[in-house]
């Protein structure tokens, strides 16, 4: 199938080509301006054309808890944020350990031809921390990546020997820095605000510790460590000064952790309760001043969907957990780059090549003979948040009813289009 995208303004890493009509073909990037019959026209009217993003991080919940998302749900929102990769997260019912597991979601992902989904393995057999899972195997069925999700190894000895064996096999270790003894029940930050609420805090430092702990050991292995996310100063720091000694470690943030902060929780709404927890402000800052120097990797969603009755639990009690995929384009370019505090050519990156990078895989591109993986985003028009409205199951946002700008207009992944407004 031949389809043309007419008048849109094309823009990708290797650069702005201004209007353009692009060509696709048979699901790969035709070139520009060629003319000649088609199958299809998508009049673009001069919105942006740009390789669809990659989220690195993300909870699709399908198998054990479908009743949060399924893969089919998960896979709209993913193509309604503009998304033509994700890589889904290993912590279901039963854990991504097996490789049938693997074999089973990618299959099934096909069937229903949406977002492309990659997977993350479990790094020990029922994210226990315990034992090893079989890495070659998994790798084999799939797995693109290792984690063990949100409960990170306390075992300093089993994450040596899994980033060695990793290693070998040269694949990504993504960890989460959160230490469960310094965290404990907490909350929320800990800090002044918490102080002020009379709620448990998580520390600095749980996250610090850990950042410190899993770069050392990829310095030590040579093990490619991913942090996934940083949210406060210090732990950037940490990762800045590993980056500087040579390790091989690389880290993401979150478009939660980049403009909200724990004032948010002022309002005792279990809607902003994430983990890592929403950090102060002056970490806020430290991470966009990141961003923008270019220490930070990639932006990923970390979307964790739960359901309303879950979130509307006692503070204490509720789950963590935002919904974002989304909202994270029009979120971070209205408070961002309308903002002026990042370009628009860095965001895209952030979403787009350094995802790549991360991974080893080929930079999304509009040239001749890449895959037709693109998403057109509106920079121009304003909508509201508007939640009942998602793709997802959750309908619910920190961000309702605020009205943002750069929302996508279509995304195609392999030629086809998967999601249009």
């Amino acid at each position: 199938m031949r389809i043309v995208i007419k008048n849109g303004h094309l823009m990708d890493h290797t650069g702005d080509h201004g209007i353009a009509d692009l060509y696709l073909n048979h699901g790969i990037v035709e070139g520009k301006n060629l003319g000649g019959d088609v199958d299809q026209t998508i009049d673009a009217n001069q919105a942006l054309v740009t390789p669809a993003f990659l989220d690195l991080h993300c909870h699709l919940r399908e198998p054990g808890h479908e009743v949060k998302e399924n893969l089919e749900s998960g896979l709209r929102a993913a193509a309604a944020g503009g998304f033509g990769t994700v890589v889904g997260m290993a912590n279901t019912l039963p854990p991504i350990d097996e490789p049938g597991n693997i074999t089973a979601l990618i299959e099934k992902s096909k069937r229903l031809g949406l977002t492309r989904l990659r997977l993350a393995a479990a790094l020990s057999r029922g994210l226990e921390g315990e034992h090893m899972t079989d890495f070659a195997a998994l790798q084999d069925a799939g797995a693109v990546m290792l984690s063990n999700n949100d409960k990170p190894v306390t075992s300093i000895h089993l994450q040596r020997h899994a980033c060695e064996y990793a290693h070998e096999l040269k694949l990504l270790v993504q960890t989460y820095p959160h230490d469960p003894v310094l965290a404990q029940d907490g909350a929320m930050n800990e800090g002044r605000v918490s102080q002020e609420l009379g709620l448990p805090g998580i520390p600095a430092t749980a996250e610090t510790t850990m950042i410190f702990r899993d770069c050392e050991i990829a310095h030590m292995t040579g093990c490619h460590i991913h942090v996934s996310p940083v949210s406060t100063k210090r732990g950037m720091q940490v990762i800045e000064w590993f980056k500087a000694q040579g390790a091989p470690v690389t880290a993401e943030v979150t478009p939660y952790h980049l403009t909200l902060t724990d004032e948010s929780m002022t309002l005792f709404d279990p809607v902003y309760k994430v983990s890592p927890p929403l950090r102060t402000q002056e970490d806020v800052d430290y991470l966009r001043d990141a961003l923008s120097r270019g220490v930070v990797d990639n932006i990923a969603t970390h979307h964790a969907p739960h359901t309303i009755a879950e979130k509307d639990h006692d503070l204490l009690v509720a789950p963590v957990g935002i919904a974002c995929m989304e909202v994270a384009f029009p979120l971070l370019y209205t408070q961002l780059v309308k903002e002026n505090l990042l370009s628009l050519e860095s965001l895209l990156a952030h979403l787009q090549e350094k995802p790549a990078q991360v991974m080893g895989w080929e930079a999304p591109s509009l040239q001749e003979g890449q895959p037709a993986d693109i998403t057109i985003l509106d920079l121009a028009q304003t909508r509201n948040v508007a939640p009942q409205t998602f793709q997802s199951k959750a309908k619910y946002s920190p961000w309702a009813n605020q009205d943002l700008c750069g929302w996508p207009i279509a995304t195609l992944v392999g030629g086809k289009i998967v999601y249009q407004r």
